[in-house]
């Protein structure tokens, strides 16, 4: 039923639905019964067919009715419920664990036992949401990089925020868990069934709440495994990529293409497209200090963002080369024409000096 809880792939997931759906019925059994008493009462006792209201005072017999038969209900609801909720909040001897850090307005996923971490972001084309094209299948429900995990296991989650409370909801494992900065909430989930689950952030949490979802995909053991070690081998690639760039001096026109693309992916949205920001709620990029001035300022702000504000840091989001193309890009587009030049062995100098 489409108004009703989804039952979910998960045991607990199940017996969060079986649950629901046990008080579901005590309180319309509790419904049906009360109300057909004061509907029967109101028809058959009403004063035009010669009755008259009772009148007394006290009746012991009723006040040990009233207390004794709820307390016998919220009982039979509470020993079921305490259950769920225990089974929910046992976290132990986890096969995975991944911390999950909300960010405006993205997911960061970190896997604790490999040296695997990533950004998932809204994959929902631009012209769907501006109504230029038809709305996908999974409209607002798409990433550019899932979160993946093994079935059969134990995967634990250790939800935090780098900026404002986050709620991390994926319906089909029973699994909703605020992402709070400065805590560490935890959640688990076990997944017996290889497939795409969706779900969103469920927190109100700035002007792109409905562009933050989530997408996981479960895999079977050795799937994952392969994922992993892909993953890993990726990673070993791209620092080795990063050591040849740090030797090397990229052209004006390499920054520059490589710039927009990073700028139109990662900071248009705030900004604009052509870098003249919106009055009173994101400052423009055309002839501005921060943007014209000192090549350091211009690096820290992109690298470590800048407190207060929604501008968030993207040290950890884009890679040394994506974050020199864009201090370049910024520095020489729409008229701004400083002749600068940041090559990747600057940021890395940057960041290594800012430790």
């Amino acid at each position: 039923m489409p108004l009703n809880m989804t039952r979910g792939v998960t045991s607990i997931s199940a017996d969060v639905y079986d649950l629901h759906m046990r008080i579901f019925y005590i309180c319309t059994a509790i419904g049906v019964v009360v109300f057909g008493l004061m509907f029967w009462a109101m028809i058959f006792h009403r004063k035009s067919r010669g009755h008259k209201a009772a009148n007394f005072h006290e009746s012991v017999k009723v006040e040990i009715a009233w207390t004794v038969v709820p307390f016998i209900i919220l009982i039979v609801m509470a020993i079921p419920a305490t259950q769920t909720l225990i089974a929910m909040e046992d976290t132990s001897e986890p096969d995975v664990s991944i911390l999950v850090t909300g960010s405006q307005w993205k997911w960061h996923y970190k896997y604790m036992e490999n040296d695997i971490d990533f950004y998932s972001v809204l994959a929902t084309p631009t012209e769907q949401i501006t109504g230029k094209w038809d709305k996908g299948e999974n409209y607002l429900l798409e990433v550019d990089r899932p979160l993946v995990i093994p079935t059969g296991k134990k995967v634990r989650f250790l939800m935090t925020s780098d900026d404002v409370i986050h709620s991390w909801w994926v319906p089909d494992f029973a699994v909703k868990k605020d992402a709070n900065p400065g805590f560490i909430n935890e959640a688990w989930t076990k997944v017996d069934v290889p497939g795409i689950y969706r779900g969103k952030c469920a927190e109100l949490c700035g002007k792109d709440h409905g562009f933050m979802p989530v997408v996981v995909i479960a895999k079977s053991p050795s799937d994952y495994q392969a994922w992993v070690d892909m993953q890993v081998e990726q990673r070993r690639k791209a620092k080795e990529e990063e050591q040849r760039l740090l030797a090397m001096n990229m052209s004006m026109d390499e920054l520059m293409a490589e710039g927009k693309k990073v700028y139109l992916a990662n900071c248009a949205a705030c900004h604009q497209p052509n870098g003249a920001g919106l009055p009173g709620v994101f400052p423009g990029l055309v002839g501005t200090g921060v943007v014209t001035g000192d090549i350091n300022t211009h690096i820290n702000v992109v690298v470590n963002g800048v407190g207060g504000t929604a501008m968030q840091a993207f040290g950890k989001q884009l890679t040394k080369k994506q974050i020199a193309a864009v201090v370049t890009y910024e520095r020489n587009a729409w008229g701004n024409d400083t002749g600068d030049l940041v090559q990747v062995k600057d940021v890395f100098e940057f960041m290594k000096n800012s430790l």
